[in-house]
């Protein structure tokens, strides 16, 4: 046999092998995109972002309303009330975070509202030099927000009680007006992103062609990385030393002072994100359309939308075996955090990878710890 014919040969086994070897589901790549993508935008604007953010707008502004209160009549119970306001809009936060995107980008209000852990030494040198800029200076990120007050709520005492006597004590009166100013800065930037939000809607869910620019698959790439990193690296990864050579960082958990709150948030951020991929109102039964819909359509079956919520479960499972306290949860028994991190990476996987590609969109970020 000649050279030649020996490469026709070869060539036409090599064909032979590929089409007896291809995945019948590969037909799904010639499937025509007629999904009403707008309809996601219009559910997920009208239903998710825009209640969640008019919650969010007004639990912050309570929780200002309730730091002045105390800091003109500073009692336990005026105290505890900005405790409860606190958690309450804490809670609420873990449904809009991973809406980073427009004005909220543009005004860095994620890093602004929940950088943690806070840095107690430059919130003490604020404190002490009455000289800080809360806006313009990243350099106060982990100054500010909801891990700031965490620090100011719950990190200067033991107790409430005690806690009362050193804001009673008017040579600590820097911190009182420390806690006003961080209070009022984030319902005024809260508010910012929330009319901003009601500004655009209309050009917002408009823009629903599958471009790297629209609305679309900019609000979806922001929805797995708030899940890639906001949960599972920042709520579980960092603390449990996954990063770090398995050197434990106790002190990174989400609320570190209040004891009590981590697991609760870790849930509700859990809830916020399964809530967005099925479509679920905030704080409704009611389902529209949403991810779970176009990637079914996209891949005829609900294979893949199925395995996403599956793991959404099992996670949910496993954080629920944690303790309240993650900062006890990583000295005591690390593997546990361990356990959500690693199912958390499952979800991933499938919906950064898997998902996407159903849905032809792009990853418009990058990161550097895999898949």
């Amino acid at each position: 046999m000649s050279i030649k014919q020996t490469f026709y040969f070869s060539t036409l086994i090599t064909l032979l092998i590929t089409f007896s070897c291809s995945d019948p589901s590969d037909s799904n790549e010639n499937l025509v995109d007629n999904f009403d993508r707008q309809s996601i935008l219009e559910n997920v604007t009208d239903n998710i972002i825009l209640p969640a953010f008019e919650d969010f707008n007004a639990k912050t502004a309570q929780l200002e309303e309730s730091v002045t209160l105390f800091s003109n009549t500073r009692n336990l119970t005026n105290l505890e009330t900005v405790q409860s306001h606190w958690v309450e809009a804490y809670k609420s936060w873990q449904h809009v975070e991973m809406f980073n995107i427009a004005k909220a980008e543009e005004v860095y209000f994620l890093q602004k509202m929940n950088t943690y852990p806070a840095s107690v030494s430059r919130i003490e040198n604020n404190i002490n030099t009455g000289s800080y800029d809360l806006d313009t200076n990243n350099n106060n990120w982990a100054a500010q927000g909801f891990p700031a007050l965490d620090y100011l709520l719950f990190g200067l005492a033991d107790t409430n009680s005690n806690s009362l006597i050193f804001y009673q004590n008017n040579e600590n009166l820097p911190y009182l007006n420390y806690l006003q100013a961080i209070a009022s800065q984030m319902s005024q930037v809260t508010d910012m992103v929330h009319q901003d939000w009601i500004a655009t809607r209309d050009a917002f869910v408009s823009s629903s062609e599958n471009t790297a620019t629209s609305s679309l698959n900019m609000l979806t790439n922001d929805f797995i990385y708030y899940f890639e990193k906001g949960l599972r690296t920042n709520k579980f990864g960092i603390p449990a030393g996954v990063f770090s050579a398995n050197n434990t960082r106790s002190a990174n958990v989400e609320a570190y002072y209040n004891t009590t709150q981590s697991k609760v948030l870790s849930l509700e951020a859990l809830v916020a994100v399964e809530g967005f991929f099925k479509g679920k109102a905030y704080n409704s039964t009611a389902v529209g359309a949403s991810l779970k819909s176009y990637l079914d359509y996209m891949t005829e079956d609900s294979t893949i939308s199925t395995a996403i919520i599956t793991k959404f479960t099992d996670s949910e499972q496993l954080i629920n075996m944690l303790d309240d306290n993650f900062s006890f949860q990583v000295t005591s028994n690390n593997n546990l955090m361990v356990d959500v991190f690693n199912k958390l990476q499952e979800g991933v996987v499938l919906l950064k990878t898997d998902m996407l590609s159903a849905l032809s969109i792009s990853v418009d970020y990058i990161d550097a710890d895999g898949d």
